[in-house]
Parts: C-alpha cells; sequence; structure tokens
C-alpha cells in the first residue's frame, strides 16, 4: 500500500522516504522521509509513533535529493508534507504535527 524507497548515505546512515495514507483522512497521503542508521532502524521509529503497518517493499520511490537535504537539516531527522507535493511548494512539517498526542516533547 506504501510506495518508498532509500537512500544510503556516505557516511553509512540512509534516508527512507515514504508515501503513506494520511492518518484520519480518506483520500490524502502524505510523504514521510526518515534518518537513521539502518532501514530496520528507520522503519521501527515510524512503527513506535503507532505506524504500525508500515512496509518499506523495494526502492521504487527514492527520496530525491532535496528530500534527502530536508531531513538532514531537521533535528528529529523525521519530517513530513502532503503528497504528491511537486506542485503545491508545501514546507517540510515535524512528525509531532501529524500525529499530535502520539510523540512526546522530546521528539522520535
Amino acid at each position: 500500500m506504501s510506495a518508498g524507497g532509500f537512500c544510503k548515505l556516505p557516511g553509512g546512515t540512509v534516508v527512507v522516504a515514504l508515501t503513506l495514507p494520511a492518518p484520519g483522512s480518506a483520500n490524502g497521503a502524505v510523504r514521510v522521509l526518515v534518518h537513521a542508521v539502518s532501514r530496520p532502524r528507520a522503519l521501527t521509529r515510524l512503527r513506535n509513533l503507532g505506524l504500525r503497518a508500515v512496509y518499506l517493499r523495494g526502492n521504487a520511490h527514492p527520496p530525491t535529493p532535496d528530500e534527502i537535504t530536508a531531513v538532514l537539516h531537521h533535528p528529529d531527522g523525521l519530517i513530513w508534507r502532503t503528497a504528491p507535493d511537486a506542485t503545491t511548494g508545501e514546507l517540510w512539517h515535524p512528525i509531532r504535527a501529524l500525529l499530535p498526542g502520539r510523540v512526546s516533547a522530546a521528539g522520535a
């Protein structure tokens, strides 16, 4: 159900990008980016936030260079925006804005 992919960075870490159904919305979608030590750890970070049915199958939609830059410059390393994002010009949001009440003040 989710489209996504990953990119391994020169330092050994990865950026995982997933397009998921928006929580609480019947027909919306969000693009979520996670910076982590490994692909399994990135998915674990999302599952710990309550997104239990998150899987990465294949690498059909890897993160773009702009997406990688955005997640690397965010202190939590976990951001989102609505999808498709090509024409909206929407800025990236911290995960706290998508899942209010589920994320502690300290982040993921």
